[in-house]
């Protein structure tokens, strides 16, 4: 569980109730299940309406991933270095075998992209091929992938949009019935009104910031599988673990880089002790 998103979320909304309940002694005013379906009921149609069931669907799965942790921001960039210097050593010593005994089940698991990489530089496609073909790889999960969060910032759009459709709806009705009671008048327009209200909560404390959630975790995914590719062309390429070292630390941080004389020693004493 993302701790961090779940706290915001919640915090937002704690925010928005919070302000209701300390400025009025009628919080149920803004409770209208009328307004409700407007809302959420066009906001859904217009997005299985827009985009395939399927990729709908995806959408309010990707809603439900934005709380969850997210494997490529768990493992630090300087560790992806420090893993693909390893192979260069072992390519060095062994040979491809060496490193596709490193290809195991748990790396497919983990990381699918590094795997699938792993296994091009062990059949033997040269660096440049095997930067074509992981490029096309990466630009194609991150096009299915940026699908949903387009359907998520869609109905970011369309939330608030319904919520006008709803408060015209309730204006008319109100202005249908001016011929009675004019104390009904403000009660009437307050309903009228709820609707844009509950338009801009959904697409301000919902729709919108998880998808610019999820498209930021995308683009770590992205930035890590540009390291990683770069990393299997030059064991392709058969360069030496130090240069591999210095042209893959350009990826980092300074302060967070992988250093073999450092990492590798250290790494070493670790396992001896």
């Amino acid at each position: 569980m993302s701790l961090g998103t779940l706290l915001a979320f919640l915090g937002g909304f704690a925010m928005v109730i919070g302000s209701i309940v300390t400025a009025t002694d009628r919080p149920m005013a803004f409770v209208d299940f009328p307004s409700v379906i407007v809302v959420i009921g066009g906001t859904l149609i217009t997005c299985f309406t827009s985009y395939e069931t399927k990729d709908a669907i995806t959408a309010f799965k990707t809603m439900l991933a934005s709380f969850k942790k997210y494997k490529d921001m768990e493992t630090p960039l300087k560790d992806e270095v420090g893993r693909i210097v390893r192979w260069g050593y072992i390519i060095q010593k062994n040979g491809l075998q060496g490193l596709e005994n490193e290809v195991t089940d748990d790396l497919r698991a983990e990381s699918t992209f590094l795997a699938y990489g792993a296994d091009l530089v062990v059949t033997g496609y040269t660096g440049t091929e095997i930067r074509q073909i992981l490029e096309h790889m990466s630009e194609s999960q991150s096009a299915r992938d940026r699908v949903s969060t387009g359907a998520l910032m869609k109905m970011g759009g369309d939330a608030p949009a319904f919520g006008m459709l709803g408060t015209l709806i309730g204006l008319v009705i109100m202005l249908s019935n001016m011929s009675g009671d004019p104390a009904s008048i403000g009660p009437s327009m307050a309903v009228a009104l709820i609707t844009t209200f509950y338009g801009v909560c959904l697409a301000r404390l919902v729709c919108i910031p998880l998808a610019t959630k999820m498209n930021a975790r995308y683009d770590v995914t992205d930035f890590k599988n540009s390291l990683q590719m770069e990393g299997l062309v030059l064991l392709a390429e058969r360069k030496s673990p130090r240069y591999i070292q210095d042209k893959l630390n350009s990826f980092v941080e300074v302060k967070d880089q992988f250093l073999i004389d450092r990492d590798m020693n250290r790494e070493s004493g670790s396992a001896q002790a």
